[in-house]
């Protein structure tokens, strides 16, 4: 059965996270190998055996397909973070140990010179799935986004994912074979409220892919947007986002705080009702890491299927504005009290 190399950024939390420990821990060893640490390697505190060298983050050593009953070298997945102090939480979940599928690097997708050692990492082997999973959110009223946080925001979400691509892209090229697994979301396919400036990162990262796939067809090289919804992991904790009760949102007209207060109380809801758990994330991205041909675009969730459905039936998009403001707001057009 032949083997298949994979590598993963954003592997501190949430998805990232996830895949790789499921990768490492397969039960059925599709995903399981023995590449491991390498041996004689000087040991990171609480991160076991480090590449030799130093470098990159957290790397699992995975084969997909392959067992070590067959005497084969196995191929590994890499499981890239920025910050390696997180790596602790990789260990926890494959049982407090660095196992023989994890080696270890570190990778910051905001840092060409990381890219580019990565690339060189990895040029020894055949790398057939890069799943650029890295990226991070902004909430809130537009005026309280500053010029640093879009533009940190755009340098991880767009950007990252554009560097990651372009330091893998030529080997798959080279080789005529490839798949490439993009972390999207529904705020890629639709503007949400209150996420103006994430909302535009992911659709530019969309029309990157989309445009990208065309050209990579006859490079045999496939490309997946896995478009997410509400999952429960630390993005949402983590994102930059004002206080409601804060300067920021007191420098600002009534009317806006009340909305971005029911916006809030919102999302509460929907996180308590609706949102998936990462388990119920990740069967998407292995279909797309396993099927021989993989779509363009694959959803985790239907939570917003009948106004995306709405938004391509109604061209000039009012009839979409109206649904969402009254899916998030109840239909009223004041600000309020939280419904």
């Amino acid at each position: 059965m032949e083997r298949t190399t994979v590598l993963i950024t954003g592997c501190s939390s949430g998805i990232g996270l996830g895949l790789a420990a499921r990768l490492a821990a397969d039960a059925t060893r599709r995903f399981q190998g023995k590449g491991g640490c390498p041996r004689g390697s000087p040991v990171v505190p609480g991160l076991g055996q480090a590449e030799p060298g130093g470098g990159l983050g957290l790397v699992l050593a995975v084969e997909l397909g392959g067992t070590a009953a067959h005497g084969h070298t196995l191929s590994p997945v890499y499981a890239t973070m920025r910050d390696l102090a997180k790596g602790e939480r990789l260990l926890q979940r494959l049982g407090g140990h660095c196992p023989d599928t994890l080696e270890v690097l570190q990778l910051d997708v905001t840092d060409p010179c990381s890219l580019a050692a990565a690339a060189q990492r990895v040029q020894g082997q055949r790398l057939d799935v890069l799943v650029c999973n890295a990226g991070v959110g902004l909430m809130g009223p537009l005026e309280t986004c500053s010029d640093q946080a879009m533009k940190t925001l755009f340098d991880v979400n767009l950007f990252g994912a554009v560097r990651t691509i372009q330091a893998f892209l030529p080997a798959m090229k080279s080789r005529r074979a490839g798949r490439i697994i993009v972390s999207s979301s529904i705020g890629g396919l639709q503007g949400l409220p209150f996420n103006a400036v994430y909302c535009a990162s992911k659709f530019a990262v969309e029309g990157l892919c989309e445009s990208l796939a065309i050209v990579l067809r006859p490079f045999n090289i496939h490309l997946t947007l896995v478009e997410c919804g509400p999952v429960h992991t630390s993005f949402q904790a983590n994102l930059q986002r004002p206080d409601p009760e804060g300067i920021e949102m007191r420098r600002l007209d009534a009317e806006t705080q009340g909305l971005y207060r029911r916006y809030l109380g919102h999302c509460q809801s929907i996180f308590r009702d609706a949102a998936q758990e990462v388990e119920e994330v990740l069967p998407v991205f292995l279909d797309a890491i396993g099927s021989p041909c993989p779509p363009l675009r694959c959803a985790s969730t239907q939570l917003l299927a009948p106004l995306w459905r709405l938004r391509l039936s109604s061209p000039d998009g009012s009839a979409y504005v109206r649904a969402m403001h009254d899916f998030v707001f109840g239909g009223s057009e004041a600000g309020g009290e939280q419904p």
